[in-house]
């Protein structure tokens, strides 16, 4: 695990297959109590440029909870960018400060340019449509506490895949484990061209529909994503697909009755919340493994965690 020691975590295609069996093995550790107090002495940034509940407080707590000093502030009006200071300043000012920096940024590359800047580690907490890695380490830990493996799984997922940066990182993720993957989106959402490029240089194949019936009775896995409306630069495109899909019990059962159910978070209206009672909707504790997760991968980048 000393190796990632220092080491910035910026985007899935860093990540080798042994780095995330690194990562979901020393989530396990941490949640099994196994590793109290690694950022004793560490102090943390946390600093969001773009609004957030789970990703923040979720890194906050587990800092806290590892014994570390946190700091930082929950928008760019309460940074001295409101007053036109640049983020490579804001960068280069803070990593004097910390032992780690956590950032999330609405355009895409800033966190890539903030660990060529910063001199402690950077880790990513979303950039833009971009990616966003620390939710793809605790989707995997989730399903592997689910299914006890990681390999051959069958994964839909739904909603915006255009715009949504969780389903781009958790498809690359899941490359590494030969899933076989299922796109259910609106054709103006549909998964990138180059990550589909991508993922078929790496023979991973996969089928687009646009209705989640269409992905059959044998899905392991329903990852859905909401239909973000910040990333749309067009008012009337957003309304033209802003409620396509909701998930309902009728659409579980005709999925077979035991998909898992998974989402990032905040929902809007895509589940209805009847659905929160079914013993295969892990959604919210999907979420709470957030906490282990982040404290696991803090431990390893400062050191704390051997």
């Amino acid at each position: 695990m000393g190796s990632f020691k220092g080491r910035h975590i910026i985007s899935l295609r860093d990540m080798s297959v042994d780095d995330l069996g690194t990562i979901v093995e020393a989530t396990a550790r941490v949640k099994s109590g196994g590793a109290a107090d690694m950022l004793r002495g560490s102090t943390v940034a946390v600093m969001f440029f773009e609004p957030s509940t789970r990703t923040r407080l979720s890194f906050e707590s587990a800092i806290l909870q590892s014994g570390g000093r946190v700091f930082g502030f929950a928008s760019p009006g309460a940074s001295s960018q409101s007053k036109g200071e640049s983020f490579a300043d804001t960068i280069r000012t803070v990593t004097g400060y910390c032992d780690a920096m956590v950032i999330r940024h609405p355009v895409e590359g800033a966190a890539r340019l903030a660990s060529e800047l910063a001199t402690v580690p950077v880790i990513n907490a979303g950039d833009g449509a971009n990616q966003h890695p620390t939710q793809t380490f605790l989707d995997l830990f989730t399903m592997e506490e689910e299914f006890g493996r990681l390999d051959g799984l069958k994964i839909g997922m739904m909603g915006d895949l255009k715009y949504g940066r969780t389903v781009h990182s958790l498809a690359m993720a899941m490359a590494h484990f030969g899933a076989r993957m299922t796109f259910i989106s609106p054709p103006n959402l549909r998964m990138p061209d180059s990550a589909k490029a991508e993922l078929l240089a790496r023979g991973i194949g996969f089928t687009e529909v646009q209705q989640p019936e269409e992905a059959g009775v044998d899905l392991d896995v329903l990852y859905i994503t909401r239909i973000q409306k910040e990333r749309f630069g067009d008012p009337q495109e957003y309304e033209s697909v802003a409620h396509c899909y909701r998930l309902t019990c009728e659409t579980v059962r005709a999925l077979g009755g035991s998909v898992r159910i998974m989402h990032p978070l905040p929902r809007v209206d895509e589940i209805a919340e009847e659905v929160d009672t079914l013993p295969n909707a892990i959604y919210f504790r999907q979420a709470h493994n957030g906490v282990p997760t982040r404290q696991a991968l803090l431990g390893l980048v400062t050191g704390g965690l051997e």
